[in-house]
């Protein structure tokens, strides 16, 4: 298999997931929002059939046993060294196309991350931008350190500095369409309802 699939994704522990949720609904609706959003998003990615896929935790955890996917622990210190990391251990099993996204974004299904796979047929990288000024996906055909260093993560302008690293290295990028990542209460659509 050439495409890898990789989920960053926190074992389902109550008041350590969704904190900024939990901050308005309370840890246990937060848990349960981040449960229904995590097993989402694996199900997803498991339908993607012409891909590999793996699993990258701050910590050790059974959560995504029920699938068949890798497991790998993350390394760095901050989210782009984490991801950079991720990205390299990928690339060096011999991958050619991967895509990293996180677990926190109820819009993304099988049909965006295929898109994104047969995007990088043609592009170099291809990225998701989130309603928050981050991005939801990122994908590439080979490491590009400079994707991950120098940013303020999880503020407005991750994505924006993003596309700069891209346009200054001259690198032929795909966008996909804007979604939303859930951070907060604001961002909770209708599905939601029956988890708050």
């Amino acid at each position: 298999m050439e495409n890898l699939i990789l989920i960053f994704a926190r074992p389902p522990q109550l008041g350590k997931v969704k904190t900024r949720l939990a901050a308005t609904l309370g840890a246990e609706k937060a848990l349960r929002i981040y449960n229904f959003l995590l097993q989402k998003t694996l199900s997803e990615v498991e339908k993607v059939a012409n891909a590999d896929k793996a699993v990258f935790s701050p910590e050790a955890g059974d959560f995504a046993k029920s699938y068949n996917f890798f497991f790998q622990l993350q390394q760095g210190k901050d989210l782009g060294e984490k991801m950079q990391n991720a990205f390299a251990w990928a690339f060096a099993q011999g991958y050619k196309r991967v895509i990293i996204i996180g677990s926190d974004c109820y819009e993304l299904d099988e049909n965006g991350l295929n898109s994104a796979l047969q995007l990088l047929e043609k592009a170099e990288v291809v990225i998701g931008k989130a309603t928050d000024g981050g991005y939801y996906l990122l994908g590439m055909k080979q490491l590009y350190q400079n994707l991950f260093v120098d940013k303020r993560w999880s503020t407005d302008s991750v994505f924006s500095d993003t596309i700069t690293n891209l346009q200054r290295l001259g690198l032929h990028y795909e966008l996909l369409p804007t979604l939303s990542d859930v951070d907060i209460e604001a961002d909770l659509g209708d599905w939601a309802k029956n988890l708050v």
